[in-house]
Formats: C-alpha cells, structure tokens, sequence
C-alpha cells in the first residue's frame, strides 16, 4: 500500500480559550508531544537515555511493521508487563468457558488454515471474558471495555483471537498503551476508584489524546454496560491477514454476533446490580451453561484487498477506526458453542494465556502499530504472570495438537524430556523433530521498505469523524445515554481545565452532543477550541452499529422474575413456565420469603429467592402474581415496593394480575403498554409477545431525573 509523504513535526496552534501548557508538538497523525530543553524534566529511559519520541514505536517507514530494536518501546512494555504479580495488570476480572468452533464451509477461497477448511470439524475452544480496569475482586457491571479473547485448539496448533466487545481501540501506537493503563487504573496516591474511569487522571489523558475520542464515543454508549456476556458481541479490533494455499493474502476484521441477539442494561440497572450481586456477569454465564442454554456465537469476517483498502477514507491499519458494514458486508464464516463450564476456575479461567502471536498457517498479521507492540508483550507478561517459559505444558494452554521442539529445562519444567540430543540439525537422533516446509508457518511475503522512523502516518491523522459516524449512528434513546454518560464521569472530574478540553473534542464529534453535555454539566460556552489535526468529514451512518436498530424481538436467553405471594394463582404460573419454555427465556420464582408458599389451592412452592436478595434489575422482565389476600402485607415491604419501582423506572415490561393493582397505585406506576393486565391464563400471551420487546422506550421522560 503506497504510504504517505514524510513531513516533520509542526507546533500546534494556540489554545485560544487561554489554557496553555508546556512547549508542545503536534505529529503527522496529530498526536500531542509534549517538549521540555531542560535536563532535569527530560524524559529517558531507566538507563538514562534520554526519550526524543515517546509516542510513537520504531518502524520501517511510517506504516511499516515495528522494529525488534526499539529499545524504548521494549523497555517500557517490559516495565509495564511486570507490575503486578501474579495478578493480571488489566483483564483481571475474568469468566470462562470450554466448547467448540465449527466452520460452516470449506474457506479454502480465503486460507490455507485447516481448522476453517473441513465443516465437520468441531475445534475446541476456551473463551475468556473480562472487564478490563479492574481488579480481580472488582464487581461484573462498572462501565467499561470487555475483553473476548477465543483459544482454538486446532489440529495444527493453538489459535488465539484476542479482542474486545468494541471494535477499536483507545490509541493507535502501543508505546502509549502503559500510560492508557495507568492513566484509567486507581490514582497512586488515593488507591481509588477501583474498576472506573470516572475520575481526573483518565479524562485528562484521553482528552490530550484526540485518537481516543472514537473509543470513547464506545465506551460511553451502553456497549460498555452489557446485560450477559452472552449477549456480547466481539472484535478482533485489528486488520489480520488470511493467506490461502497459493500465498495470496486478502485483509480481514473479525466479529463475533452472539445468536440470541445483544442486550445492554441501563446505567442505574448497573449500579444497582452491582450491589446486588457483585457476580452478575459470572453466574449468568455458569448458571446458563449449566441449564443446557448453551451461548452460541456467529464468527464472521469482513474480506477485503489492498485496492479496497486503499480506496477508503480512513487507514485500515489505525486500531481507532472500523470499516461499516454497509462498506464491506460480514461473511459468515462458523459458528461457536460455549457448553461446558470450567472444572476449576483457578486453573482454568486464570492460568488461560492469551497471545494475539498464536497463530496457525492461514493466518497473519497486519502492519498495525498497536498489533505489532502487542505481539511482544503478551508472551512477556506471561512470563512473569505465570512464573516462566513453560506456561505452555498448562492444561488449559496446551495444544491439543501433537508438540515437538528443543526448548528445555526452566522454571515449572513438568515434562520429562528424553534422549542425549537438545539441539538441530543433529547427526545423533534421526528421529528428533524437524523443520517441515510442507506444513510449516511461512509468513507473507509483503513487501516492506523505509527509512527507521520514529513518526506516526499522516493517514492516522483524522480523530474526529468515525465518533461522529458512531454517535449519528445510535436511536435516539441511545444518544440519551452517551449524554448521560458523559455528564457523569466529566462531574466527577475535579480538574476544570479537563472537562473543557473533553467538551473542546465533543464539539468536534458533533456540535449537539457538545451542547447537551455541557447544559447536563452546567458548563455552558466552556467548551475549549480545539485545532484538529484533520478537519472532520460526515460520514455515511451505519445503522448495524446501533444495538437497538437491529434488536429483534425476543425472549429467548432472557430472565424472567415472578414475584409471588401466599394465594397465587397456580394457573398463571403454569402458564407462564410453560411459555418461558417454548420462547427460551429462563423462569425464576420470587417470594416474599424463602419457605414454602401455598398457592390458591393449595400445592406448595419454594421460590427461587426471596425479594430482599432479588431486586428487579436481575431480570429482564418481571411479573407480579400477588393474591388479594396479600396484597396488604406485600405493600408493607419495601423490598416489594422497590421491585416495583426500579422495574418501571428501567422500563421493563411489567405483568400483573389484577389482584397486585393496589401495589401499582402505591408505585404510581402509570399503566402504559409495558404494564399488562393477566387476568385470566390466556392472557400470559400478551405480556409475552410485550415482553420480546424488552422495554418501552417512551416511558423514559415519566422516570428520568
């Protein structure tokens, strides 16, 4: 791909709102550099080199692939990879499952790779999902990136697909990734906020850093607040590279669409389930698993050559970027089946290692700056993380395919290597492994030449239109809750100047979203003037990248909560079992207790929880078989009375029987289409055919704040 014209370091114009910092550069994709001429607050390396570029990596021409030399970039990775022990730095708090990957057709048109060339093959696979800023004890719902990372055990070795649910990145080079890290992590000098970016030193990195604000148009949609895992869906986030048999290459993106469609809970449903149950994510995941609900996902690709790549009006190689779907259409290409749970959780689920560098023939990496530091640094925090080089001899990591090589001895060595000879090519051991040319990896063979550049490419330079593709792109409820998001995390940043500059880039997004922000904030005409590397274009919108535009009604993976009291009526629960069933929602019984409840003829239940340990905002629709009887006791418990309220106030459709009136009037729940009448058993139908809808959008103006 032809690459562009070099062109050195330009100052930035002048902040015009007055703010001002120390002498500063703007770079070719428009990336701040921050200048100092004074020794003592240069910065260096830990050996006291002196850094002249520390946001850009070393690479053979501006958009070649990342040089093994850079010392600087090695070094600060390196650093960073080995902070914390044993726990992982990011992604700590994570949940796992085993299954399989199965190919729907023979791909061979696009690779070479046998595990997607034979549709009766079934590869295992082990999926890891996480958080990413928190710890390891850290709740399953903060606002934040989810990783979705895929290990196929394929029969020519380990495949790892590790991506997030967001399909680009915060930063474009991974020499800054260690400071996007500590930058979002807990304040050192406070230890807080764990598992949030609500605060000063995240906004005031990501606002001196305009490649963000895509990611960050993401990161504050309800993308970031996902209601299961299983109804996430994933990115490989880079262009990759299938090569076929012949060695020709095509570009790739990766997605994964989960079958019973995505599902996102709204921010104070979030909160609260974050108090109600810290584990939400994890259980939902085990406790579907283990009902035989098994998650499944499409794997599918967007395919495309270098003259298309050329032809579009953003770098296929800057991970802040994505190409639409209505541009380059997914190819479905298999399919993913999560159906057995971990047998133990620390040595599965945390002792997993994940690799973007894994990789089997016909498959291949792209020049992408972020992929290419990425490629060293998984291995190296592993090597801390899981006490050496032989992480590999893990169960969970081991390949399922037969392993031959020379490599010996070392920390948590746990195989019995045998014979005299350690080393090739040898005389002494014919039958010792050897290279195969046939069946080997052989990288493509793309033509690369440059000087060694420490510069970004000038076609990184546009920070600004894919947000605003993105956020033009959102329904309107969803443009709701970007505002909302922005207006919560900007109020707790304390700095004044950081909540300027974030408003300066919003207008830059989209001059409305700006202003309602700034009116949510208080802070209108604060805005600050931001110069962009790259005047912003309109882009096309693209409905596919709105969850709600493409929801399909559906009950199927979700929860529903029946909340029950002494005297129900039997025949509405039946009714409603046996329609959770056929639309393949999962039923949960609620109770004013724990102990057996008599129903209005007398056959006992047990429910499931009782509403004092299950809230509203653990179902996905509720309903409320109370009995005349009842109904005076039930008001008194505001437990009973808060289910109700945050079910109306998350616009949930509400079923009642006629008997639970009362508590709707205490509620002041205004009867809407999401609030159904089940009089009589037929009755279940209409609130199930309500309740695949998921909620009543218009309802929001009654509840908000």
């Amino acid at each position: 791909m032809a690459k562009p014209k070099n062109t050195s370091h330009t100052p930035a114009k002048s902040n015009t709102s007055g703010r001002s910092f120390e002498q500063k550069q703007t770079g070719n994709g428009g990336e701040l550099h921050q200048t100092t001429d004074q020794r003592d607050l240069t910065l260096t390396t830990n050996q006291g080199v002196a850094i002249a570029d520390d946001q850009n990596s070393l690479t053979a021409g501006e958009r070649g692939p990342t040089l093994l030399e850079d010392f600087v970039l090695r070094e600060k990775i390196t650093h960073f990879d080995h902070e914390r022990i044993p726990e992982r730095i990011v992604h700590a708090r994570g949940s796992g499952a085993h299954g399989y990957f199965q190919a729907y057709r023979d791909l061979g048109d696009l690779t070479c790779a046998a595990f997607l060339r034979d549709p009766e093959v079934q590869t295992p696979v082990f999926v890891r999902f996480s958080t990413v800023a928190g710890g390891a004890g850290s709740v399953d719902l903060p606002r934040d990136v989810r990783g979705f990372a895929v290990k196929f055990y394929t029969q020519e070795g380990n495949f790892d697909l590790v991506g997030n649910n967001i399909p680009v990145f915060f930063i474009q080079d991974a020499m800054k990734f260690p400071d996007l890290v500590h930058a979002a992590k807990m304040e050192p000098d406070r230890g807080y906020p764990q598992a949030a970016t609500a605060h000063d030193t995240f906004w005031d990195f990501v606002s001196l850093m305009p490649e963000s604000m895509h990611m960050i148009l993401w990161a504050m949609s309800d993308r970031a607040i996902p209601r299961s895992l299983r109804m996430m869906e994933g990115f490989g986030v880079h262009t990759f590279r299938l090569v076929d048999a012949e060695g020709r290459s095509t570009f790739v993106k990766f997605h994964w669409r989960p079958r019973i469609g995505s599902a996102t809970v709204l921010w104070d449903e979030a909160v609260k389930i974050c108090g109600a149950d810290p584990d939400f994510h994890r259980r939902d995941l085990y406790e579907a698993i283990e009902r035989g609900d098994f998650p499944e996902w499409d794997l599918s690709v967007q395919a495309f050559d270098e003259a298309t790549a050329e032809s579009l009006p953003f770098d296929v190689l800057d991970p802040t970027k994505l190409i639409p779907e209505e541009t380059i259409p997914l190819r479905p290409i298999g399919k993913m089946v999560l159906n057995r749970n971990p047998d133990n959780f620390f040595a599965e689920t945390e002792q997993v290692a994940f690799h973007p560098g894994h990789v089997v023939p016909g498959i291949d990496f792209s020049d992408d700056p972020l992929l290419q530091g990425r490629l060293f640094s998984y291995l190296d925090t592993q090597l801390s993380r899981l006490g050496g080089p032989n992480f590999h001899q893990l169960p969970i990591n081991r390949p399922r395919c037969p392993m031959h090589n020379f490599q010996r001895d070392a920390v948590m060595q746990t195989d019995v290597p045998r014979g005299r000879v350690n080393y090739e090519p040898n005389s002494l051991a014919p039958e010792s492994p050897k290279e195969n040319p046939a069946a080997g990896f052989v990288t493509h063979p793309a033509t690369q030449s440059g000087d060694k550049l420490r510069v970004r490419p000038e076609t990184f330079k546009d920070h600004y239109s894919q947000a605003r593709l993105f956020y033009r792109s959102m329904t309107a409820p969803e443009q709701d809750h970007i505002v909302s998001a922005f207006a919560f995390e900007l109020g707790k940043v304390e700095t004044v100047a950081v909540r300027c500059r974030v408003l300066g880039h919003l207008r830059h997004v989209d001059p409305e979203l700006c202003d309602r922000v700034e009116h949510a904030l208080g802070m209108e005409g604060q805005a600050d003037t931001i110069a962009p590397a790259a005047t912003p274009v309109d882009l096309d919108v693209s409905p596919a990248l709105s969850l709600l535009a493409k929801a399909k009604p559906t009950l199927e993976g979700r929860k529903i909560g029946v909340l029950v009291s002494e005297g129900y009526d039997p025949a509405i629960l039946d009714a409603l079992q046996t329609a959770a069933e056929t639309e393949g929602a999962a039923l949960e019984v609620i109770g004013p207790h724990v102990g057996e409840i008599q129903s209005s003829i007398g056959e006992t239940l047990i429910p499931n929880h009782a509403v004092a340990a299950a809230p509203s905002v653990l179902f996905d629709t509720v309903v409320l078989a109370i009995s005349g009887s009842s109904v005076d006791a039930m008001k008194q418990k505001a437990a009973v009375m808060n289910f109700i309220l945050d079910a109306y106030a998350h616009l949930k459709i509400i079923g009642y029987t006629p008997d639970a009136m009362p508590l709707l009037d205490r509620a002041e729940v205004a009867i809407d289409d999401g609030v159904v009448k089940m009089d009589v058993r037929e009755s279940v139908a209409s609130y199930i055919e309500a309740a695949k809808y998921g909620r009543v959008w218009s309802r929001a103006v009654l509840v908000q704040a």
